[in-house]
């Protein structure tokens, strides 16, 4: 009789658990098309300012004002960069990394100025991960401000991690864990905590035991983090005491590198306007993309036209090198709605000319096509939203 009640509780989680990720696919699905919509927004915000610029000498007081018109719909751009976590089209970027400097950067970042002290218990002998640091980094940002948020009255909020190797299969949460190396990472409040009957429900989309108003959250938080562990192959459970306080733990499979990835810390020296000549093709189906691409292109001194989707792309390019006055290039949009995008369009375009000097441009950053362009024919990419700068550089250096 007890093995038949263990049995059906294990059935119940596993239903509960596939329900959580049908929620998540459904809100992330949700979530990839206001990210594609709000980058294309973006495009037009950045591409309008830097071409404003482009006309401006720096030391001007508008110019100044631009930029930090700019410097906001770049943060506006890193919570599209959030919405895409979320989505299909958010795989981490991953590098092998210390751990303890992400966690404690963004736990300080999250309590400063704030009534919380912080005790941290983190070995120096941690082992390495393979990490997306700044999508880990908003998973520990997401969860310290939920315990900053419990304490409303002060406290203490302690972070800890450890090396952990899984065998033992007796834990909730190592049980749905692969045997191996793990980091633990914890975050323990001293708030309310959470009652028993929303353990469970924390990490779904929209759940929040929080007063909905302009101040408090939608409830996705919790659920982006969810995805973002699960995407690194980890996982992620809260738990709760009987008397004030609740810890939450995930947990990130270890690295077997033992070399931290190292990357350039030099800052880049600002771009400088790369003016230049030739016939561009642009497929988009945003008239408003259109439209500062146009602008853009103009300023650059190239001539533009313009294409709705692969279709039409497709014709237009066929009778351009037909009529002897072909195009130097083109610039495909990957998404198009109700119509041929970027990487069926270029398949056909190849086959017509197989020199083609195609960029493939898109919202989605780590999309296989984006990251693998020269496997599917495009030689160069340009990421949506991007400014007067980039695509000069990117036309620039296409066609040397």
């Amino acid at each position: 009789m007890a093995k038949k009640n263990t049995d059906i509780k294990k059935d119940k989680r596993a239903e509960d658990e596939l329900q959580k990720i049908r929620n998540l696919e459904s809100i992330a699905a949700l979530s990839g098309g206001i990210a594609h919509d709000y980058n294309n927004l973006l495009t037009v915000i950045i591409g309008n300012i830097s071409l404003i610029q482009s006309y401006i000498e720096p030391e001007d007081m508008i110019y100044g004002l631009l930029d930090e018109a700019l410097e906001a719909s770049m943060t506006a751009k890193s919570l599209t960069q959030k919405l895409i976590t979320f989505s299909r089209g958010g795989a981490p970027i991953m590098e092998t990394a210390l751990i303890a400097p992400v966690i404690k950067n963004a736990t300080e970042f999250t309590l400063s100025g704030s009534n919380i002290k912080c005790e941290f218990s983190i070995p120096d002998d941690l082992w390495l991960v393979q990490i997306d640091k700044t999508q880990i980094g908003h998973v520990i940002h997401n969860l310290v401000m939920n315990a900053r948020e419990a304490m409303p009255g002060g406290g203490i909020i302690k972070v800890a991690a450890e090396n952990v190797n899984i065998t033992d299969k007796s834990h909730s949460l190592e049980s749905r864990l692969e045997n191996g190396n793990y980091v633990k990472i914890s975050i323990t409040d001293q708030g309310i905590g959470i009652s028993r009957e929303n353990l469970d429900k924390i990490f779904d989309p929209y759940f929040s035991t929080k007063e909905m108003g302009t101040q408090k959250g939608m409830g996705l938080g919790l659920s982006i983090c969810h995805s973002i562990i699960k995407k690194h192959n980890g996982d992620i459970v809260a738990e709760s005491f009987a008397g004030p306080g609740a810890s939450l733990h995930f947990y990130l499979p270890a690295s077997e590198e033992t070399i931290v990835t190292q990357k350039s810390s030099k800052i880049p020296e600002k771009e400088k306007l790369v003016l230049g000549k030739g016939r561009i093709l642009v497929m988009d189906d945003e008239k408003m993309v259109i439209k500062i691409t146009g602008h853009i292109l103009n300023r650059l001194g190239y001539d533009a036209s313009f294409s709705k989707d692969g279709a039409q792309a497709i014709k237009m390019y066929k009778k351009a090198m037909e009529s002897g006055n072909p195009f130097d290039a083109v610039i495909l949009d990957l998404t198009i709605r109700g119509g041929m995008g970027g990487k069926e369009a270029i398949k056909r375009l190849t086959e017509i000319d197989p020199n083609i000097k195609a960029i493939v441009s898109s919202g989605y950053s780590d999309s296989p096509v984006v990251t693998n362009y020269k496997k599917y024919g495009f030689i160069g990419v340009v990421a949506k939203p991007y400014s007067i700068n980039e695509l000069s550089e990117k036309l620039n250096e296409v066609l040397m």
